[in-house]
């Protein structure tokens, strides 16, 4: 089993930065692929950036392309998600997501372990 924990959610206003922390309890994390997600009130839960296993592919929503960074650590065990110029629109909570030699894809099937997620609050 693979617990996640996410953390660094809070009140920022728009224009602003936050940077989210997923750490892993394996110490093989970088054999994960990792991923992402969030979900606002009365919505589905959304795919927000992911990266493959092997760290060499990422991907990201459109609505954050060039704004949202996701990366790793492999010698902490802690992923990260680096969110610049926050809008509103942004406000969910987001939770970050494992699986064993995945690909890094967008869909929420494909990961196996979740983090309780971590509020993000965006005030416009």
């Amino acid at each position: 089993q693979v617990q996640l924990v996410e953390s660094g959610g809070g009140l920022v206003q728009a224009g602003g930065s936050l940077r989210l922390s997923c750490a892993a309890s394996v110490r093989t994390f970088s054999r994960y692929a990792m991923g992402w997600f969030r979900q606002a009130p009365g919505k589905e839960r959304e795919f927000v950036a992911a990266m493959r296993w092997s760290g060499d592919n990422l991907y990201y929503a459109d609505s954050v392309q060039g704004r949202f960074t996701i990366s790793r650590d492999n010698a902490k065990n802690t992923g990260y998600l680096q969110m610049n110029s926050l809008k509103a629109e942004d406000t969910a909570v987001y939770y970050c997501a494992a699986h064993y030699h995945g690909d890094g894809l967008d869909s929420p099937a494909e990961y196996d372990y979740w983090g309780q997620g971590t509020q993000v609050t965006v005030s416009s």
